[in-house]
């Protein structure tokens, strides 16, 4: 059951401002040329559902239109209900290794982890298999960082580059494998 991760950080590492704002991304995105998606529909072809935690889904939630056609879990532990979910986005409390699993039963074995803690979250527990991560050529100086802590008994999660692409609009984007979540998956 792979988990993949397609996210945005500013050049400094953040993926919102303090307060959640996202109005960094919108500029970035205001100088992508369309039809160029900086690979984000062929990377959405090959997932299944998608998971994000409550603040991640608060944010997204206010976008019109809604913007997924797959399942969305929504984790957390806090919540009883999600009123007014658009269709096909379901609550779950247990934990990412449960989520893994529960999805897999209902034939969605490719998950796009979103959102930062949840993103944490699984790479903590060694379940993230890749990243994608698009650099956008702006400095906040503070803000939500990507990354955070690591699980216990963690010193290091080694990645193997996959590939890097750049664009004349200034993102850069990597694409990296985790190795200590391949080596937990074999053990």
């Amino acid at each position: 059951m792979p988990c993949y991760a397609y996210i945005a950080t500013s050049l400094d590492g953040f993926i919102a401002r303090p307060d959640g704002g996202l109005d960094w991304l919108d500029a970035a995105q205001a100088r992508i040329t369309p039809p160029e998606d900086c690979g984000y529909a062929d990377f959405m072809q090959g997932i299944d559902a998608l998971v994000m935690g409550r603040n991640t889904y608060e944010k997204v939630r206010g976008f019109t239109p809604w913007p997924y056609d797959k399942p969305v879990y929504v984790l957390s532990r806090t919540l009883k209900e999600l009123p007014d979910a658009p269709a096909g986005v379901q609550l779950f409390s247990g934990t990412p290794a449960e989520l893994v699993a529960h999805a897999a039963a209902q034939g969605q074995p490719r998950l796009y982890v979103d959102g930062g803690m949840t993103l944490q979250s699984f790479i903590a527990t060694g379940l993230l298999d890749e990243i994608t991560l698009t650099r956008i050529p702006v400095l906040l100086g503070e803000g939500l960082p990507l990354f955070g802590p690591l699980g216990p008994g963690q010193t290091a999660v080694q990645l193997r580059h996959l590939s890097t692409r750049s664009w004349d609009f200034g993102l850069v984007q990597s694409h990296y494998a985790l190795e200590n979540a391949q080596k937990n998956k074999k053990a």
